[in-house]
């Protein structure tokens, strides 16, 4: 599809990662996962994978100096998209089995283990889509799915005007963490869209729509 844009799925070696590619191609998009650093600032869109603990994908970041391509993306306006781990080291800080991790610091707040029975949060769940969502466009009643034991319980940033308030996503699994966060370029799910069936490709179509035009 050579009107396709082009997304970069950031390659810093986290698993999971040729099903998101796949599930991006599905939904538009012409994706390619990547090192280069030429390729990835100058993509429509950056994808960013994460499975595993919150300390291992940090220190895969930084490793491959992925946390500077991404910071350097947001700062000049660039979409970025997070999933699931890709997600929760966009905030501050990491607590995981009494280990605190420092994560890239785009939003403030902690992601802490979730309160609930069981652990972890595993299937289809239904969440609770913000006001004005470009995401769950057309997707207010789906449900997605989630593999994670740790999340985003609060959130605490605040948007002085002009700035628009961000769009936030809420699940509830033994009590309420954010399923997804759309903040001007920066954009994340908890859940893995491309695990999702149908509506996890249609969310992703979303995004790739939104992207500006190369």
């Amino acid at each position: 599809m050579t009107d396709a844009p082009l997304v970069a799925v950031l390659d810093y070696g986290s698993g999971n990662v040729h099903s998101a590619v796949k599930a991006l191609i599905e939904a538009g998009a012409d994706a390619r996962l990547t090192k280069d650093r030429g390729l990835i600032a100058d993509a429509a869109g950056l994808l960013v994978p994460g499975v595993g603990a919150f300390s291992a994908v940090m220190s895969a970041l930084r490793a491959s100096r992925g946390d500077e391509l991404i910071g350097r993306r947001l700062a000049g306006g660039m979409p970025v998209l997070g999933i699931c781990v890709g997600m929760q080291v966009m905030f501050e800080l990491g607590v995981e089995r009494g280990v605190d991790t420092v994560g890239l610091g785009e939003w403030p707040g902690s992601v802490t283990e979730l309160q609930a029975p069981v652990l972890p949060h595993m299937g289809w769940n239904t969440v609770r889509a913000g006001d004005g969502s470009t995401l769950f466009a057309g997707l207010e009643a789906e449900r997605f799915y989630f593999v994670h034991s740790y999340g985003a319980q609060e959130w605490t940033l605040d948007v002085i005007k002009p700035f628009r308030e961000p769009v936030l996503t809420w699940c509830d699994y033994g009590s309420p963490f954010l399923a997804a966060v759309e903040n001007g370029p920066l954009s994340a799910t908890q859940f893995h869209p491309e695990k999702s069936g149908a509506a996890g490709i249609r969310l992703l179509s979303n995004w790739i729509g939104s992207l500006p035009a190369s």
